[in-house]
């Protein structure tokens, strides 16, 4: 059977989380939450503005995408759960292996490590100092 959703809808088929941490730990699938991520499945023709004109849709089939969690509404066709949501609902689609531009230059145009200048003393910063207020010590 194929399904193909109207107007501003989509099809998603949510990605199967990892079931393991970072760290190590297994995570029972009762205490999994269900994951954020999916990959489009189908697209519907788009909005129709007042006019009447159609307005395609940004997200195409096969794209990862992002969204909301309480987002969609979960439909079971030809034995696999899927979702149907607005394109609304989805807030980006995943570009993999793109390294963000600004992320990097980022990292070159970074400050040296912070700090004493190699050499300095205490003694030497303490004499830079001002002289403290107050009355003098006695010696």
């Amino acid at each position: 059977m194929s399904f193909r959703p109207l107007h501003d809808r989509v099809l998603v088929r949510r990605v199967e989380s990892e079931e393991k941490t970072a760290g190590g730990i297994i995570i029972p699938d009762s205490a999994q939450e269900k994951p954020q991520e999916g990959i489009i499945v189908a697209v519907g023709s788009g909005t129709r503005d007042e006019a009447g004109n159609v307005t395609p849709l940004e997200v195409k089939p096969g794209e990862r995408v992002l969204f909301g969690k309480w987002s969609g509404t979960e439909v079971k066709i030809d034995g696999e759960e899927l979702l149907i949501m607005k394109e609304s609902d989805v807030m980006g689609v995943i570009e993999v292996g793109a390294a963000p531009k600004a992320a990097a230059s980022k990292a070159a145009d970074a400050p040296a490590k912070r700090g004493r200048p190699k050499g300095s003393t205490k003694a030497a910063a303490a004499a830079k100092a001002p002289a403290k207020r107050g009355r003098p010590k006695k010696q």
